[in-house]
């Protein structure tokens, strides 16, 4: 397989960090080379008029379960990366609690061997830490790996959480390295209080899940790892906030200097404790779906700034996992394919600047797992990753446009405003027309690559 494709795309707005920009694009062999009016079409195999639509760097979801191998049942790469393709997103960080976890060099790379060939994006790896394997973290990074996942708190998988003095290990080698360890940042025992106390209740109502997991939670766990960063110097990354409280800690923190950047989901922005009646265990999360307080509280904290970075936690289950009991519904949906356009649709609606997205989904991810400026940013030298979206059309989600291998999600039905009409990855014109390349093409990426 060649890097990449040829293709001179013409007359599109350019969404960036600082405004919109009408130019055309010119890639040449997978990389931008150029940015500006009236570019040649010399060297290129295909020119694009895209007419005024808007053109995004492509999305870099840093947080994607594709579940391969292992949990196939649920879903797999083939189709997990196809739905990304479709929804615009052309880089995925793929999550490690697969079985087997990817908890050593080994492993790591037999993962990158598997899922080469069923790319239809570009993926890069994570490994998982915890207190039998800190010692292979030099070797997991030297492999491949872009960065780490801490699991504090109980999830599928079920991933040991490390003692603390593991944790100061591992802070200490992500100081040391320059390496981002990102967290689901829930502490365990005071789950094992806060579920006991309300399952010996008697509830079995949707909303006894966010309950069992209050904000306090969520609370602890970060004020442990800020202290330990605080005192290691490394680099904290706090996946799928869901509190006010949270956010404060992380605003503060920042503000002192301390290394620590948050994520914030798109299910976090659209639904609130009160959409447990009609949706149930569908939009049943780790962390839970809090009350709408907390979410008017994270979006404040996307426009301000303090969240840095939004990501999908994709993570699809099979229809019979999602349809039972709270207690015994899989927490968590997929999400990869309505990503980018979920958060689209809040900002053509006003809840967040256009500009603001480039920087949280393409920029920043890539920045903090060391894939910048390879990807994440629309500038010469760059990948040629894009996504062309007419503003002025809608989508809806249905059973036929989804790519999943379970289409369990809350978002069958909605209508959202934009429409993906082409993505490009490396030249290649992934998605023309919204029609789906019949070949992958996705390569794994490296961290510093």
């Amino acid at each position: 397989m060649s890097y990449g494709g040829s293709l001179l795309i013409k007359g599109g707005l350019l969404v960036t960090p600082e405004g919109l920009l009408k130019a055309d694009v010119k890639v040449v062999e997978g990389k931008i080379t150029a940015i500006g009016s009236d570019l040649s079409p010399e060297g290129v195999e295909e020119v694009l008029n895209v007419n005024n639509l808007l053109v995004f760097p492509g999305v870099v979801d840093e947080h994607a379960h594709m579940r391969e191998p292992g949990l196939e049942y649920k879903d797999d790469f083939t189709h997990g990366s196809m739905a990304a393709a479709v929804g615009g997103v052309t880089t995925v960080i793929e999550q490690p609690n697969t079985l087997p976890p990817v908890d050593d060099s080994h492993k790591l790379v037999d993962k990158a061997t598997l899922l080469k060939g069923k790319a239809w994006v570009d993926f890069a790896l994570y490994g998982v830490l915890h207190d039998s394997n800190v010692h292979e973290l030099e070797d997991m990074l030297n492999a491949g790996a872009v960065g780490f996942k801490v699991f504090l708190g109980p999830t599928t998988g079920n991933i040991p959480s490390p003692s603390e003095g593991s944790l100061y290990e591992i802070l200490s080698k992500s100081s040391g390295l320059g390496v981002t360890i990102a967290f689901h940042a829930e502490d365990r025992s005071l789950i094992e209080y806060f579920t006991n106390k309300v399952k010996s209740s008697g509830r079995s109502d949707p909303q006894a899940h966010e309950d069992s997991r209050p904000p306090v939670v969520e609370e602890l766990a970060i004020t442990k790892l800020l202290l330990l960063s605080r005192r290691t110097g490394g680099r904290v990354h706090v996946l799928h906030m869901s509190s006010s409280e949270g956010v404060e800690l992380i605003k503060r923190a920042s503000d002192e200097g301390i290394k620590v950047t948050g994520e914030v989901c798109p299910h976090y922005l659209t639904f609130s404790n009160e959409d447990y009646a009609k949706y149930g265990t569908l939009i049943k999360v780790n962390p839970p779906i809090r009350g709408r307080a907390h979410r008017e509280s994270l979006m404040r904290a996307v426009r301000s700034g303090v969240i840095t970075t939004l990501g999908s936690d994709h993570a699809p289950h099979s229809k019979e996992e999602k349809h039972r009991d709270v207690w015994d519904a899989a927490a968590g949906f997929p999400n990869v394919q309505t990503f980018f356009p979920v958060v689209l649709d809040l900002a053509l609606r006003g809840e967040m600047p256009l500009t603001a997205l480039p920087r949280l989904m393409s920029e920043n991810p890539a920045k903090y797992f060391g894939l910048w400026p390879r990807k994440g940013v629309l500038r010469v030298g760059s990948d040629g990753d894009l996504v062309i979206v007419n503003p002025e059309e809608r989508m809806k989600v249905t059973e036929e446009w989804l790519r999943y291998k379970s289409k369990v999600t809350p978002y069958l039905g909605w209508e959202l405003r934009g429409r993906i009409k082409h993505v490009v990855l490396r030249g290649h014109l992934i998605l023309k027309d919204e029609v789906l390349d019949r070949r992958p093409k996705g390569l794994w990426i490296k961290r510093g690559s």
